[in-house]
């Protein structure tokens, strides 16, 4: 693996996140087969997770992929306080208890898993990555694939609509792009992963019923707005931390 991350960190981002996706797809049989929701999900994203900081903290790639702690103060970042609304979104309809006690358990540890592996692959590997030729397209590419790549769920066996599912990618794609702005302006990927998994893992308490369309769709809209108006705060504040790229280790 590091042979392949040495001669090109694209194809060595690019091949995880595709084992991530079949992972994904297969993990939801394995569940249906184990008779426990979530069951082989959570153990599949765990190992990966595990896998994965084991990778970069062996290779001495913490520091390069922002495993570290905010570069600047936390005032400039207004305390996160729009982060704790954007995870406050799924309980905008309610809260309701939607699985039993041991799903639910798989169900937060793999939230827990994705939100960890999502962020390296994306914000981590992949962006890393195109960073190197492009800031710019590094920006845009990593945040679309990161929203486009919630498509999966139309075809994996998932059960979400239509509906719901394009909102969720158009939801990503936005919170993706603001991710990527906090990652340079604050120089550590920790606040991305603790968002990302605390906004999956909330999901579990949603209350669907009587969600219409309407709503979703107004939900999304709240979204994009505290996205747009956090990243108006993030990209206006002077002497951010940019990350600083080093060569290849």
């Amino acid at each position: 693996m590091y042979t392949l991350f040495r001669k090109s960190e694209l194809w060595f981002s690019l091949i995880l996140i595709f084992i991530f996706s079949v992972l994904q797809s297969i993990s939801i049989e394995g569940n249906k087969q184990f008779g426990v929701e979530y069951s082989v999900s959570a153990v599949s994203t765990l190992v990966l997770a595990v896998f994965l900081y084991w990778f970069i903290r062996r290779k001495e790639l913490k520091d390069y992929y922002g495993f570290r702690r905010l570069q600047i103060s936390y005032k400039q970042f207004l305390y996160f306080v729009p982060l704790f609304v954007l995870i406050s979104i799924n309980l905008w309809n309610g809260v309701k208890i939607n699985l039993p006690v041991t799903d639910s358990i798989c169900y937060l540890v793999y939230m827990l898993g994705v939100g960890f592996v999502e962020e390296v692959l994306f914000r981590g590997f992949l962006f890393r990555a195109l960073a190197k030729d492009n800031m710019k397209m590094a920006v845009i590419i990593s945040s679309l694939t990161f929203g486009l790549g919630h498509l999966f769920n139309l075809l994996n066996g998932s059960g979400m609509t239509l509906v719901a599912n394009l909102c969720q990618v158009v939801g990503a794609v936005s919170v993706g792009f603001l991710f990527v702005l906090i990652l340079l302006r604050g120089g550590s990927i920790i606040p991305c992963i603790a968002t990302h998994a605390a906004i999956d893992m909330v999901s579990l308490f949603a209350n669907e019923d009587g969600l219409t369309t309407e709503k979703r769709i107004l939900f999304g809209v709240v979204r994009i707005a505290i996205v747009i108006l956090y990243i108006c705060v993030i990209t206006g504040k002077k002497n951010g931390g940019e990350i600083h790229y080093e060569g290849r280790h």
